[in-house]
């Protein structure tokens, strides 16, 4: 009885154990899934740290342009009280900056192309500082254009080449935001510049302008620390064909192997090298002159919000503040300066709005906001300083204004130009027409920088602002028509969209999407 008491017990016994088996290897699977799905977590989140990074490292050439920018609003009154230089020698001083940088980008093209993306910041931050040098030790305005085409010449090569390298370096989903990096230092830079106009402000004319200049020196520190931290552009290693190098820069880059080598294929078959052949030969510059019906209409959006993102006196806000403020009723330097400072931190807060939402929302619904905002706070500028004058309502309205537009530009136009430039060339081209596009900016920046004081004169200061009005409302019909929305494609899926001239013309939002915009906000 005991014994077959026993073997039934064995039996039920077995069935437990069997079943039992069966529970511990359901267990262990589950505890190697965890295990998985903790790797997965933690590589995630390795991959994400390191390309914020290494866009933040290769954003910090921008901090140099936007300090300029910022610093030689202030700078420009004791230098003109220090050296007495002419109206026309301060419109030139400030204006020739952007003009010189174009030969910067230009160059930089090809330079990125032969030396690489890394080692063209590294190039740009040492022209920049020799330049900064000499204008801090300039004694005559000769000197100090010698050290400003210097300046010029390395802000050429910075502006256009941080973009490009880290739309080349980041993930798709993240694309948007990290590429907007360059323009939140910009922005960044140009608050710093302010903050060192107004804390310097009391020192004597001779020395203080010389100490604003010369603390744009330490960002390039921090750049020569940068450039043995990050890793090259994945994509130019790829057309080096160096790929096991850029297979290596995109494991650390992206979330699991199958991503990386599903990137890896897209990018040879871009460069033309999936079969280890280098890409058709026929001269970049040539294809950029004689382009192709998708290649003309990439040029056309490229180039064009390029320049509509400085034609509409984004700059001549910025370089002119104290200016404009000073025909609003400033009169006290030391308010003029601290004014300024208010629309340096309305650059700064809305440029992070911007990087929250580009990638949520899209380019084209605050390509919209920003556009129209523009249009809006320009127009009333204009209104203000023409009929309001003088006095404490229209010193309000007038820093309203130009901070709510300086605000409008941040959420949309300022980074967003940057981030589609990059985006929308095929990569054998990127470099050279990413320069294209930057000559064009830099070379409406010039122009506005170096006749704003003389238009206003001759037409008044409010006139000008009716002029960048309607400048600002066509930049508004441009991006409806002529800008597609690229959130969420890989470049090259971006790159075979232009093939379409329906995709190209239109894009996939309408203005009813900016409705949908302000409700989230």
């Amino acid at each position: 009885m005991g014994l077959v008491g026993v073997q039934e017990n064995g039996n039920r016994e077995m069935d437990v154990s069997l079943g039992g088996k069966n529970k511990y290897k359901r267990m262990d699977s589950e505890f190697t899934e965890d295990l998985d799905d903790s790797h997965h977590q933690d590589r995630s989140s390795s991959a994400r740290k390191y390309v914020l990074a290494c866009a933040i490292f290769a954003s910090l050439n921008s901090v140099l342009l936007g300090y300029d920018v910022g610093v030689m609003s202030g700078a420009i009154i004791f230098i003109q009280e220090d050296l007495n230089i002419t109206e026309v020698q301060e419109e030139v001083l400030v204006g020739c900056l952007s003009i010189v940088s174009l030969f910067g980008s230009l160059a930089g093209g090809r330079t990125s192309d032969a030396i690489g993306r890394k080692w063209t910041m590294g190039l740009a931050a040492v022209v920049f500082q020799s330049g900064a040098a000499i204008m801090t030790l300039a004694h005559s305005f000769q000197i100090l254009m010698i050290g400003r085409f210097l300046a010029g010449i390395g802000i050429g090569f910075g502006v256009m080449i941080a973009p490009v390298y880290i739309a080349e370096i980041s993930p798709t989903v993240a694309r948007g935001s990290l590429t907007s990096f360059p323009e939140i230092f910009i922005n960044l830079g140009i608050l710093l510049g302010y903050v060192s106009n107004y804390a310097f402000s009391n020192l004597p004319v001779n020395t203080g302008w010389r100490v604003m200049l010369a603390v744009g020196i330490l960002p390039s520190v921090f750049i020569a620390v940068a450039l043995f931290i990050i890793p090259e552009s994945p994509r130019w290693l790829v057309m080096q064909d160096r790929v096991e190098e850029a297979r290596l820069v995109l494991l650390k880059t992206n979330e699991n192997e199958r991503e990386v080598e599903e990137r890896l294929e897209e990018i040879q078959k871009a460069a033309g090298n999936t079969n280890g052949d280098k890409y058709e030969e026929k001269a970049v510059w040539r294809e950029l002159l004689s382009p192709s019906p998708a290649l003309r209409r990439m040029l056309v959006t490229g180039f064009g919000i390029q320049c509509f993102q400085q034609i509409t006196g984004i700059d001549a806000t910025v370089y002119y503040s104290p200016e404009i403020f000073k025909g609003a009723g400033i009169q006290d330097e030391t308010k003029l300066l601290a004014a300024t400072v208010a629309v340096g931190v309305s650059k700064t807060v809305f440029i992070l709005v911007a990087i929250f939402l580009i990638d949520k929302l899209g380019r084209k619904p605050l390509l919209y906001l920003s556009t129209i905002g523009m249009t809006i706070c320009l127009f009333s500028l204009g209104v203000t300083l023409t009929f309001i004058g003088e006095g404490q309502v229209g010193i309000a309205l007038s820093i309203l204004f130009i901070c709510a537009n300086v605000g409008f530009f941040s959420v949309g136009i300022g980074p967003i130009c940057w981030v589609v430039t990059t985006e929308i060339f095929p990569l054998r081209l990127r470099a050279q027409a990413g320069a294209l596009g930057a000559v064009g900016n830099r070379v409406c920046s010039g122009l506005v920088a170096m006749s704003f004081l003389s238009v206003a004169r001759a037409i008044s200061m409010g006139g000008t602002f009716f002029i960048f009005s309607a400048i600002s409302a066509l930049s508004v019909v441009f991006v409806h028509t002529l800008v597609p929305e690229t959130k969420g494609k890989s470049l090259e899926q971006i790159e075979q969209m232009f093939q379409n001239e329906d995709q190209w013309q239109g894009g996939e939002v309408e203005l009813g999407d900016v409705e949908h915009l302000v409700e989230k906000e």
